[in-house]
This record gives C-alpha cells, sequence and structure tokens, in this order.
C-alpha cells in the first residue's frame, strides 16, 4: 500500500471535524498580550519575580505587538502564541534563579562539541538524531529544551516521569489531532532531539520566532541586531543542563547539537564555540523552500484565518537565500580541520558513510558499540516512516522550480549540490 501523502486542499482547506472545533473552541477565547500579563502569568507558574537583566522587555515588545496587531492570526493561535510567551518567560525565572542560587554552573565547560548547521528540510534532524543515539554524546531532547529546569517543588511522577515530559507529549498529542499530517513533516515527539535555539527562547531571540506565524517585523529586528549575546545566553543554558545532568549521576560528555539559524551567524558561532567541530548539510534550496512552504501553508488552516501561500513562498525564498548567502560568504571561517559539508544525497544513499566522516573530523572511534547504536537507529526510523509527502510547487504555490532555482545559482557555483525539484 502506498504511504504517499497529497495535500490537494492546501491553499483552500476542507476542515475536519476535530480542526472545525479547535477553531470554534479559539472564539471563545480572549487573549491578553500585554507586558504585565505574560510576566505575571509566568510570576504565578513559577512562584519568582526575579527576571534578570531587563534587555529582554524590548525583544518582547517586537513580538507582542507584530503579533497582537496581525488580524489574520486565529484566536486559537493566538491563545497558544502567547503561551509560548509566558513558557520563555517562565523559563527565563527558573534560569536565573537557578544561576543566581548556584554560580558555579557558569564554571561548566561546553567543551568539543559537534554542531550540525544547515537549511531547514535539509537532513539536519535526522543526522543530529542519529549521531544522539550514541550515549557517549550529551544531546538536548525536545522536553527538555521545552522546560531546561523543573518548576520549584515539582518531582518526577509516581510513574518515574517527569512532568514536563508528559506535558511535552500532551502538546505534540494535540498537534497531531488538529494537524495530523506534520507527524510526516516534522515529528515532535517529547525524545526527538531539537535545536538548542530552543535555549535561546528565554532571551526571547533566535529566527524560531519566524516558524510560528509569518513575523517579518522580528526578522527585521533579529537582521538587526548581533546575536552573540544570545549565543552567551544559550551556551550558559547548556552549562545549565550539563550541570543538572552531572548533580544525577552522569558524566561528563560531549554535545551534539544542531540549529539551521547558524548558517547566517558562523561567525558568531565560531566565537562562542571556538573548538567545534561544525558539519554543514547542504540540499537543493528548490526542495528546501518546496518542503518548508508546504508545512507551513499546512499549519495555516489552524493558525491563520486565510493561507497565506503567496506571502509564504516571498518570505521563505528570502529567508533561505540569506541564510546561504550568509553560509557562502562565511564558510572559510571555519577550519578545514574542524569542519565538514556533507550533501543531502550522500547522506541519504550512505549515512554511516557519512556520520564516519562526521566522527573522523571529530576525533572520535565509532566504536562498534557505536556503530550497532547508530545502525538501530536507522532500522527504526526509516525515511517517510510516517508517510511521503508529495509536494508541487508550481500548483500551490505559482512558482516553477527551474526559475526558482535561478536566484540560487550563486550557491550552486560554490557548493556541489544535486537539484532534485524538477
Amino acid at each position: 500500500m502506498s504511504n504517499e501523502i497529497r495535500i490537494d486542499d492546501l491553499a483552500a482547506p476542507q476542515l475536519s471535524q476535530v480542526q472545525k472545533d479547535a477553531l470554534t473552541w479559539g472564539e471563545s477565547l480572549t487573549t491578553d498580550f500585554s507586558e504585565e500579563s505574560i510576566l505575571q502569568a509566568a510570576r504565578e507558574r513559577t512562584g519568582l519575580n526575579d527576571f534578570g537583566a531587563d534587555d529582554f522587555r524590548e525583544r518582547l515588545r517586537v513580538l507582542r505587538e507584530e503579533w497582537d496587531g496581525d488580524p489574520e492570526i486565529t484566536p486559537l493561535a493566538r491563545n497558544t502564541l502567547r503561551s509560548y510567551l509566558v513558557r520563555y518567560a517562565s523559563n527565563r525565572l527558573l534560569i536565573h534563579d537557578t544561576l543566581k542560587r548556584h554560580p558555579e554552573i557558569l564554571d561548566q565547560k561546553i567543551e568539543a562539541p559537534v554542531i550540525v548547521l544547515g537549511l531547514p528540510r535539509s537532513g539536519t534532524t535526522h543526522l543530529v538524531n542519529l549521531l544522539a543515539a550514541d550515549d557517549r554524546f550529551h544531546s538536548l531532547p525536545l522536553w527538555e529544551s521545552y522546560e531546561p529546569v523543573p518548576l520549584p517543588g515539582e518531582g518526577l511522577l509516581p510513574d518515574g516521569t517527569d512532568p514536563r515530559y508528559q506535558r511535552c507529549a500532551a502538546a505534540w498529542e494535540g498537534m497531531k489531532a488538529t494537524t495530523p499530517l506534520i507527524a510526516a513533516m516534522h515529528p515532535m515527539e517529547p525524545e526527538h532531539i531539537h535545536e538548542e535555539l530552543e535555549l535561546m527562547g528565554p532571551d526571547f531571540a533566535s529566527y524560531n520566532f519566524e516558524w510560528l506565524t509569518l513575523s517579518p517585523r522580528w526578522r527585521d529586528h533579529y537582521y538587526a541586531h548581533d546575536q552573540t549575546p544570545h549565543y552567551e545566553y544559550m551556551k550558559n543554558v547548556l552549562k545549565l543542563l550539563q550541570w543538572q545532568r552531572s548533580q544525577a549521576g552522569q558524566p561528563d560528555k560531549r554535545w551534539v547539537l544542531k540549529c539551521p539559524q547558524h548558517m547566517e551567524q558562523l561567525p558568531v558561532l565560531k566565537k562562542v564555540f571556538p573548538d567545534a567541530t561544525v558539519v554543514i548539510t547542504h540540499r537543493d534550496p528548490v526542495a528546501v523552500i518546496q518542503s518548508s512552504v508546504t508545512m507551513q501553508a499546512y499549519s495555516q488552516r489552524i493558525n491563520r484565518r486565510h493561507v497565506a501561500t503567496e506571502a509564504l513562498i516571498h518570505y521563505w525564498t528570502d529567508r533561505i537565500e540569506h541564510l546561504l548567502r550568509a553560509c557562502v560568504r562565511d564558510r572559510e571561517l571555519l577550519a578545514p580541520a574542524h569542519s565538514f559539508d556533507s550533501y543531502f544525497h550522500t547522506f541519504m544513499a550512505d549515512e554511516m558513510g557519512t556520520v564516519a566522516q562526521v566522527y573522523a573530523k571529530a576525533g572520535m572511534e565509532l566504536t562498534p558499540g557505536a556503530r550497532g547504536r547508530l545502525d538501530r537507529y536507522i532500522a527504526d526510523h526509516p525515511r517517510g516512516k510516517e508517510g511521503k509527502v508529495i509536494y508541487n510547487l508550481e500548483r500551490d504555490f505559482g512558482v516553477a522550480p527551474e526559475r526558482l532555482r535561478e536566484r540560487f545559482r550563486f550557491y550552486f557555483e560554490r557548493f556541489p549540490v544535486r537539484a532534485e525539484v524538477k
């Protein structure tokens, strides 16, 4: 039986009853995007009051005002977006409180991490999850990235489960109920290894907010500001996580991390993680764009009053170009001995061959035990496990693939990437 998924109602969705009910419930909600409402909700959730440095308030204001002023965002999505801001504000309180009580955390060393970066939808997720199957690495599961520090007084549940894990699992089940095809595009199970840019969220930083809803004002604010302080903040949260794990008896390990944003922040990445081994994944930008905008458009049946296919294709084509031009400009900053370019077509054809090259660059032995764990991960996570989405860029977004690819000639001239979409 074919596992192909064709989304024939992308621009004009035919809503399921579950989706209709969710949107109707959303209409009953009143969402307050004021700063005081958000910060007070975080205070009440944590019992804490000290947010640390106040510079985050400007960034929070940009997000609040952009999202509050967008009439296309559905009431259901407004409530979800506000919940993100409350969670990040809560995490900021918890992180700051922990660092105040345990200043020795900042003495932790994040040594020689392996950092995967590349365009979204270019194999970064699969590669980092594959590497994380080697238990000689620290990695960042989604549930822990969403809530790095437990709520005060909150311990394990009677069955031994962390409440943070359960909250993440419940959110994933809710997402699958309202947008079930997301599982085939970008699975978000609690144990799924996530991007460390999530740890910039409590500093109200990173390009992650652009993925939650169209946010051009936020994008421009992000472009206009040095991201070094936010990378340093993220590194401090990694130190906190590493310290928590050491308190639980885990040994010191190297981290394996990943984030597409790093493509346009290579000078910052090198400054903050000078001893990192960096793996850059490369893929046909047209394949990346069609996958990204299709996923976004599908989610918009719940998140926006009208699916904005034209706005999406323009926004994300520009965004991908910005990432790639920065990468082409700055790639030579990375020392050849500690960096590696991984091509999507090669990785898909020989996953373990690519992994072996990553280990060689990182100066790690691919032991029989590690190879066995990685082989099991590959066997348990075949490509298209949840179904294969069949894309149609020209039908759904009015763009001819070959014409779009011309815009990225500069990238193909620099890297031997194979064109995929005809």
